[in-house]
C-alpha cells in the first residue's frame, strides 16, 4: 500500500490572546495525522533556534502537559548530531515538529547533514512533517523571510516537498508580510503559493492543499498568484475551526 505523505505547515500565534485554543491545538491536530489516538513518537527538530535549549526545554514541558500519551524525542545537530542514525531515528517517527526562527540557518544546516534526503524520505515512508514559520516555509519552494535582516527577503531555497510558496503570518502587520508576500509573487520573485494568517495551518495530502484550519476566529488561509503587469490575485481559502 503506498503511504499517504502529508505536511501540515502553520503559523503559530505570535501575540497572546484570549482566544479558546491555542498552539497545542495546533500540535494535537497535526498528531491526529498520524492515524494513532495514543502512543506517537514525535522527533522535535530546533535547528531555526540554533538548538536552543530554552526552545527545547519549552517544548518538552508543553509535550509533557499538554500530551503526555507522547513520546517525545529531539533530534539537535549542534555542535553535532544528537543520535548517530539520522535517518533511521526520523523513519521511525510517527510525526516530525520543526521550531520556527531562521529558515535559511535552518536549510544551510540541513543540507550539511544530508537531511532533505531523508525527510524526503520520511515524507514518502508516511512519516508526518509539520512545523511552524520557518518550520511551515521549508517545506515549500520558499517565501518571505527575515533570516537576513530586519526587512523580509525573498527565499527560494526550501525542500519543495511542496511546489507553491508559503506566506507566514500573513496578518503579522509590523513586517507588512501581507503585502510584502503579494509584491513578491506578483513580481515573480515567489512564485504562487498560500498564505496562513496567525493560527492558521495547511494540511496537504501529496501535493494538494487538503484544508486550512485555524485556532484563531475569522482567520484564513490565502491563494496568491501572479497576474499581467506584476500584479496578484488572491482567493480567500476559507479555515475550518478546530
Amino acid at each position: 500500500m503506498v503511504a499517504r505523505r502529508q505536511v501540515f505547515a502553520y503559523s503559530g500565534m505570535i501575540e497572546v490572546t484570549d482566544q479558546r485554543l491555542g498552539n497545542s491545538d495546533l500540535t494535537r491536530f497535526a498528531l491526529s495525522l498520524t492515524g494513532k489516538e495514543s502512543g506517537q513518537d514525535v522527533c522535535y527538530l530546533p535547528t531555526a533556534v540554533g538548538d536552543s535549549p530554552v526552545a527545547t526545554r519549552a517544548k518538552s514541558e508543553e509535550f509533557a502537559r499538554e500530551h503526555p500519551q507522547v513520546r517525545l524525542s529531539v533530534l539537535t545537530l549542534f555542535t553535532q548530531p544528537s543520535t548517530e542514525d539520522i535517518r533511521g531515528h526520523l523513519l521511525s517517527q510517527d510525526l516530525i515538529l520543526v521550531e520556527g526562527g531562521s529558515v535559511v540557518n535552518l536549510m544551510a544546516v540541513w543540507r550539511v547533514h544530508g537531511l532533505p534526503e531523508i525527510l524526503r524520505e520520511c515524507w514518502e515512508a508516511g512519516v508526518v512533517l509539520a512545523g511552524a514559520s520557518a518550520g511551515s516555509i521549508c517545506w515549500h519552494t520558499g517565501g518571505p523571510t527575515d533570516s537576513f535582516g530586519e526587512e523580509l527577503a525573498p527565499f527560494n531555497d526550501g525542500l519543495g516537498l511542496l511546489p507553491f510558496s508559503n506566506g507566514v503570518h500573513d496578518d503579522f502587520c509590523d513586517q507588512r508580510r501581507r503585502e510584502i508576500y503579494r509584491q513578491m509573487v506578483g513580481s515573480g520573485t515567489l512564485s504562487a503559493g498560500y498564505a496562513t494568517e496567525d493560527g492558521v495551518g495547511l494540511h496537504y495530502v501529496g501535493t494538494q492543499l487538503q484544508e486550512a484550519v485555524t485556532i484563531k476566529d475569522r482567520a484564513s488561509a490565502w491563494w496568491v498568484e501572479p497576474e499581467h503587469g506584476g500584479s496578484y490575485t488572491e482567493v480567500a481559502v476559507p479555515a475550518r475551526a478546530l
